[in-house]
């Protein structure tokens, strides 16, 4: 029993190290152009019905909160029915290396947002532009398993969520704070995709 066991164990090792080694092809672009296009909506919905956010933080928060939910839950169906086709017998291996490299830079964005809203209210407004950091954290350690060309995508978070910090409180509300910064930024990441994988059809 105990050979087995070592049999299975190497078996295991053997499957995470062939997984470590593939690139991840999980995430669908048409899947991320919509969390885009949604990101725009959003927006357009925030300018017309919340314009002034910095008075309605809560309400800004609900609007963006339920986006980034959406969002997350639309990728994580298509991941793993796309991880499916695309990877087969690794799929779950592929799966899990995938969520272990993008959870912390999650955890660390939502942690982030509680505490600044429960104990400083009055830095709210930088929540937007620290998330887009926090962003392009998640896509620059998760880089190792996408296409070289994604450094592209996690800069523009980067630089996008720089720009939010750096244009102060006045602007850190505004629908396209956030709105321009994930709208584009998931179209590129979708581009990238498309681009860069093996099969033109598979989307």
């Amino acid at each position: 029993m105990s050979d087995l066991h070592r049999a299975l164990g190497d078996i295991g090792r053997i499957r995470r190290q062939v997984a470590g080694s593939t690139q991840f092809r999980g995430y669908g672009p048409a899947t991320l152009a919509a969390t885009g296009v949604l990101a725009l909506l959003a927006a357009c919905a925030q300018a017309v019905w919340m314009p002034d956010a910095a008075h309605h933080v809560l309400g800004y928060m609900r609007l963006w909160g339920g986006v980034a939910v959406l969002s997350l839950a639309l990728t994580a169906v298509r991941m793993f029915t796309r991880s499916r086709q695309m990877h087969s017998g690794l799929s779950n291996e592929m799966i899990r290396m995938a969520v272990e490299q993008f959870l912390p830079a999650v955890g660390a964005g939502l942690l982030m947002t509680v505490v600044l809203a429960r104990y400083r209210a009055d830095e709210c407004w930088m929540i937007p532009g620290l998330l887009q950091v926090v962003f392009s954290l998640g896509i620059f350690s998760s880089s190792r398993f996408l296409p070289r060309p994604m450094m592209a995508a996690a800069g523009w978070y980067l630089v996008t969520g720089l720009v939010a910090i750096a244009l102060g409180p006045n602007h850190a509300f505004s629908p396209w704070t956030m709105g321009l910064a994930f709208g584009v930024g998931q179209c590129l990441v979708a581009v990238i995709l498309l681009a860069t994988q093996e099969d033109e059809h598979e989307v």
